[in-house]
């Protein structure tokens, strides 16, 4: 009996725990509570505002999103944006009130271009990144959050932070120190839960003793927030309330909020979709790209009619979650909804977390993060793609993520097109009737075409020149250009020239440019030609 072939599908489901996933869920919603905080400062806004965009960007794109086990939040990139147009209303004189109704309205404008940009499946042009651009990204990435985990070892912010006196400097060290080891030796013995998880309660345990006997107060959650505001007595919150923001909108209002609207949404997208892609290598599973930009826009929509500052995937956050074992929708959603309970009913608890133990946390997703391998082959890799791991790297450190990827897809594509450009060449023939024929082995667009011109003796060509295009395509219109320029040449020494096996899209796109390219062909050559109104 003949065997039937069986269709392996690219999405490689894994055997998802709920267990792992509520477990996971818990750490990842410890691990937020300092980050949302952190990012609402930068934003300018109440800090509940930021915790609320992280309960609410992670239950709705948990559950309508693309990308199963991928945590989404408020974050630094879309909070970076939005802090400008916060500052510019307040220096006009604008409340605070009034000017958290232009920042809510932005986001929901935000969330609809997300939406179109999935509906219209306009996701799937992440396939166009290079791994060169995802090394660099992922390197870059590691390195700002180790960077930004330093802030946790200072008093104060900004120019005005300085380190802790040595005496709290050290017990934070050595706590963080703590929470890594656990994380490190803890899964050798047992994978049961989440070793981040059990860190966490370790540290908090040890402080808590070390606070009862006189000895050390550890710095915590309620410490950090109240450094950032003074007036913040808890991180409590009551549930988030349906409002429409309180806004003029005319052409006025769109011309102020649209340009932030446009970047935070693109931003937003390149992050989400580059942490989905990572993810995906991780888990060996394939994500939705636009399915994940249309959870991303309505979860930025519903943030900006209940309250949050919005914000996108979060590459620390969904790592922690992916080490702890998460891997499906529960995992998100139970993130968010103990973040909510933290807010509700657990505030007391979570605020006496010491900063040492997610430091710690922090810096094992680093660890995970930051691609090793990358450094060990820089030096059998191709000149280009090295460049481009480390340019990338160094952008998204010293400027911005979305700005890094952009540079390293334009420098790969415009080094992909010069060593392309450098490949044109053509082996010669002569057919029976005495035409030369130049046999084409390479690509004629705007990096070949140069090349593609300096091919041809004009002098000493015969009368009949056929160009073989079998092993060959035109790609662009400075392709079509180049035809048209060594055709118009060869004409001023009364020459014609051919084209021959052109495939049925070269065909096409000469077809459409009939008005450029003015061609001829002789009958008896035995060659298939694209299309007798070339003549």
């Amino acid at each position: 009996m003949q065997k039937k072939n069986r269709f392996i599908p690219l999405n490689i489901e894994r055997q998802r725990n709920v267990k792992n996933d509520l477990l996971s869920g818990l750490t990842v919603a410890l691990a937020l509570v300092p980050e949302a905080v952190a990012f609402s400062f930068v934003a300018r806004v109440d800090p509940v505002i930021g915790l609320y965009a992280a309960f609410m960007m992670g239950l709705i794109t948990a559950i309508f999103g693309g990308r199963p086990g991928m945590i989404s939040g408020a974050t630094g990139a879309v909070a970076v944006i939005y802090a400008p147009l916060m500052i510019g209303l307040n220096e006009q004189g604008m409340t605070s009130i009034n000017a958290e109704s232009y920042l809510f309205t932005a986001v929901i404008l935000m969330g609809i271009i997300q939406i179109l940009f999935g509906w219209f499946k306009l996701g799937k042009f992440i396939r166009l990144v290079p791994h060169s651009v995802m090394l660099g990204f992922v390197n870059g990435l590691a390195i700002v959050i180790f960077a930004s985990q330093f802030e946790m070892f200072c008093e104060g912010h900004g120019d005005k932070a300085h380190l802790l006196p040595i005496s709290s400097f050290s017990i934070m060290v050595v706590l963080t120190l703590i929470t890594m080891a656990i994380s490190i030796i803890l899964p050798r013995f047992t994978k049961a839960v989440p070793a981040t998880l059990v860190s966490i309660v370790v540290v908090t345990l040890i402080a808590i003793g070390l606070r009862n006997s006189g000895l050390h107060d550890s710095r915590t959650v309620l410490d950090f927030v109240q450094s950032m505001d003074p007036n913040k007595t808890t991180i409590a919150a009551s549930l988030p309330r349906f409002a429409i923001p309180e806004i003029i909108l005319n052409i006025e209002t769109l011309k102020l909020i649209f340009p932030f609207s446009l970047l935070a949404a693109a931003v937003g997208l390149i992050e989400s979709l580059m942490t989905l892609t990572l993810v995906d290598e991780i888990t060996e599973t394939r994500g939705r790209g636009n399915k994940e930009c249309i959870g991303q826009g309505l979860a930025n929509v519903v943030n900006g009619f209940f309250g949050g500052m919005g914000g996108c995937a979060m590459i620390g956050q969904s790592m922690i979650n992916i080490r702890g074992g998460g891997r499906g929708r529960l995992s998100g959603i139970a993130a968010a909804l103990f973040l909510l309970t933290f807010l509700l009913f657990a505030a007391p608890l979570v605020e006496m977390i010491p900063l040492a133990a997610l430091t710690g946390v922090m810096f094992m997703v680093v660890i995970g993060t930051f691609e090793w391998t990358s450094l060990r082959i820089l030096p059998n890799i191709p000149r280009m793609d090295a460049f481009v791991i480390i340019l990338v790297s160094t952008v998204t450190v010293i400027h911005d993520l979305a700005i890094a990827v952009l540079v390293g897809i334009i420098v790969s594509a415009l080094g992909f097109a010069w060593e392309q450009g450098k490949k044109m060449q053509a082996s010669l023939s002569m057919s029976e009737k005495g035409a030369k024929i130049y046999h084409l082995e390479s690509a004629l667009f705007f990096g070949s075409a140069q090349s593609f011109k300096e091919l041809f003796d004009l002098i000493n060509d015969p009368e009949h020149i056929i160009i073989d295009f079998e092993q060959a395509k035109v790609y662009d219109h400075s392709g079509i250009e180049a035809i048209e320029n060594i055709t118009r040449r060869y004409a001023q020494y009364d020459k014609k020239l051919h084209l021959l096996n052109l495939s049925e899209e070269c065909g096409q796109l000469l077809n459409k440019a009939d008005n450029i390219v003015e061609l001829s062909f002789i009958d008896e050559v035995d060659y298939h030609i694209a299309d007798d109104r070339l003549a």
